[in-house]
């Protein structure tokens, strides 16, 4: 299976998991089905983020995949997800507003790693791909959002 088909695969199941089957209509419901009310008064947040080394999401091949749910409380299996979504919060949502956690020392060898994002942050559809020239360097970015 070519490198591109393994990513939309990845990012599929994923956010078939996170956000529920993306095909079909709301408008299709049977007659009988009564009609869903909003959940709560939160927009969605609710994200797939996975990571492969490669120069970008049509060559890596998909190594990690995490989920990330923000809105009402933070969730998923990111491992830091409580820390995760606030930095997302303080970045307005913004990936590449994240900041460089202070004090990283990381090599100037070339690995690339490459970070995919894909999901619903507060009721907007997100999708963000970044290439870091290696996995510190990945790890130095948003202090917790990229580190899984």
């Amino acid at each position: 299976m070519p490198n591109t088909a393994r990513w939309a695969a990845t990012l599929t199941l994923a956010a078939t998991a996170v956000c529920g089957p993306l095909g079909g209509s709301a408008l299709a419901t049977p007659a009988h089905a009564p009609a869903l009310a909003p959940a709560g008064l939160y927009a969605p947040s609710a994200l797939v983020l996975t990571t492969g080394h490669g120069q970008s999401a049509d060559t890596a091949t998909p190594e990690r995949a995490v989920t990330l749910n923000c809105a009402p409380t933070a969730s998923g299996t990111h491992p830091a997800a409580v820390q995760a979504c606030a930095e997302l919060r303080g970045a307005g949502g913004d990936f590449d507003a994240l900041s460089v956690r202070g004090g990283a020392l990381c090599t100037k060898q070339f690995d690339p790693v490459v970070v995919t994002v894909a999901g619903v942050w507060q009721g907007k559809r997100v999708a963000y791909e970044r290439t870091f020239a290696n996995e510190c360097v990945k790890n130095s970015y948003g202090t917790t959002v990229f580190t899984f």
